[in-house]
């Protein structure tokens, strides 16, 4: 466990993931006790983990809050929720997504058919079921939590709707510190990425985000993953900056041939990448193709087994 400024602690957990780690943060409650910011990766030893960093506290746990509903950031949600007796607060976006993601109203084919649609090869298919399987027993969120909006404050911390990396992302912001969750990262560009059953233009929304962090220019941002972030309207600046790159390149690599987005991502990602990050890389390359399709910069072909993007006219 780390002290930080504002009598802000974090506590770090190991991931067996692409990104090795997770932050989560305690905030001091006013009344005495803490604010839990996130939980980790439902692991089967998250309560046991959770459960020595509890011992170091004086004071109870009063609330947990989940920035978003990635596996990383909720799966132990129900597990600490039992061990504090604390009440869990999500976003009421983000929870729904959460139970059509993992739990009942989630849709096993959902997904595949996403993928074969867009070009992904079979054989990379049925990895991600292998793989999707094992995720739905890594989240345990907490059911039926208090649902948050833009504009509630927990206990002085304005709650910010900051979607884009995901569709009902919140963040936390009070005297000049920023909550981040994922929204922000220092040395890593948060993945941006377009999926089934999600809002339409996940790139758009992202860079109105990060104008709305530039425009609050926070003193310091407490980011999901890696450093403290010491200038958060000049690393906004930054990612916008990077995804007009981006989107230039993408708009490159379009010509009068239909191509799927799963091809159009090997120019955007030309490294050799495995099954689950070229999944991540498809996606981002949706946003970045669904971005440009929107505001007449490409076009989109769709029929019933195929779609596909080319140049504007």
């Amino acid at each position: 466990m780390l002290e930080l400024d504002a009598g802000i602690r974090r506590v770090t957990f190991a991931l067996p993931l692409g990104i090795d780690h997770v932050h989560c943060y305690l905030l001091p409650f006013s009344s005495g006790g803490w604010i839990v910011v996130d939980t980790g990766l439902g692991l089967p030893d998250a309560g046991e983990r959770w459960a020595r960093v509890l011992d170091e506290l004086d004071d109870p746990v009063e609330r947990i809050v989940i920035t978003h509903f990635h596996p990383d950031h909720v799966g132990a949600a129900a597990d600490l929720a039992t061990l504090t007796g604390a009440p869990v607060h999500q976003g009421a976006e983000d929870y729904d997504q959460c139970v059509r993601t993992w739990g009942e109203l989630r849709n096993d084919e959902r997904m595949p058919d996403y993928l074969r649609v867009h070009g992904v090869p079979a054989s990379e298919v049925e990895s991600f079921r292998e793989e999707a399987a094992a995720f739905v027993r890594l989240v345990r969120f907490a059911r039926d939590p208090e649902l948050l909006a833009a504009g509630d404050r927990i206990d002085g911390w304005e709650v910010l709707h900051l979607p884009g990396h995901a569709d009902g992302h919140l963040a936390l912001l009070r005297g000049g510190i920023l909550i981040a969750g994922d929204t922000l990262l220092g040395s890593i560009t948060p993945i941006v990425g377009l999926y089934p059953d999600s809002r339409p233009d996940p790139l758009g929304d992202y860079l109105g985000s990060l104008e709305r962090i530039a425009e609050l220019a926070p003193q310091v941002a407490l980011a999901g993953h890696r450093e403290v972030i010491d200038d958060p309207a000049g690393r906004a600046r930054e990612l916008i900056a990077h995804h007009g790159e981006r989107l230039e390149r993408t708009a490159d690599a379009l010509d009068g041939r239909p191509q799927s987005a799963y091809a159009v991502s090997f120019s955007l990602f030309p490294e050799p990448l495995s099954p689950t990050l070229r999944r991540f890389a498809l996606a981002e390359t949706r946003a970045h193709l669904e971005y440009l399709v929107r505001r007449d910069a490409a076009r989109r072909l769709d029929d019933d087994r195929r779609v596909s993007y080319l140049a504007s006219r």
